[in-house]
């Protein structure tokens, strides 16, 4: 091969590297707001997110757990976000969601106030969970910093883990 040639694939493989390493740079998160707070999960871990209907309530359950649904013959436990985080129930209206988050082959239905948008952030714009927080029991991954906005990112595993 030619020097001429391997000079032209040597800055191509470099132009692909880039892109690659760039690529891995930005995380893709889906961004939500429960009471007065901003929330996000990574997108990929968002299988549906619908607008709520009738579900069936289950006795003998955290509080937080507020029934089940059908979704395409799956049974599918739903979890009000703002019980859990410790907020008072709300009614729902025009803009509550359920976001149903998968992991594996965890999969549950989450209650939301309000969906915000789809967010791209910089790895390097995300920082550590507060030292309040820290830990492999806490649900938070990190604190994502976009322009006058902090975004607390969730730790989709432990949403989904089964206390109930």
């Amino acid at each position: 091969m030619s020097d001429k040639l391997k000079q032209i694939i040597s800055k191509q493989n470099q132009k692909v590297d880039e892109k690659v390493s760039r690529a891995d740079e930005i995380v893709q998160l889906v961004g939500f707001v429960i009471g007065e707070e901003e929330y996000a999960v990574p997108i990929l871990s968002i299988q549906e997110i619908i607008k709520p209907f009738p579900w069936t309530r289950v006795p003998q359950v955290p509080k937080y757990v507020v029934g089940v649904f059908n979704m395409r013959g799956s049974v599918i436990p739903l979890i009000d976000l703002r019980l859990k985080f410790g907020l008072n129930t709300k009614k729902h209206n025009e803009e509550t969601r359920f976001i149903v988050m998968r992991n594996g082959d965890d999969i549950a239905g989450f209650v939301i106030d309000r969906l915000t948008m789809a967010l791209r952030i910089k790895r390097s714009d995300i920082g550590p969970a507060p030292d309040t927080a820290s830990g492999d029991e806490t649900a938070i991954d990190g604190v994502g910093k976009q322009a006058d906005r902090i975004i607390t990112i969730l730790k989709v595993n432990k949403l989904l883990e089964r206390d109930f």
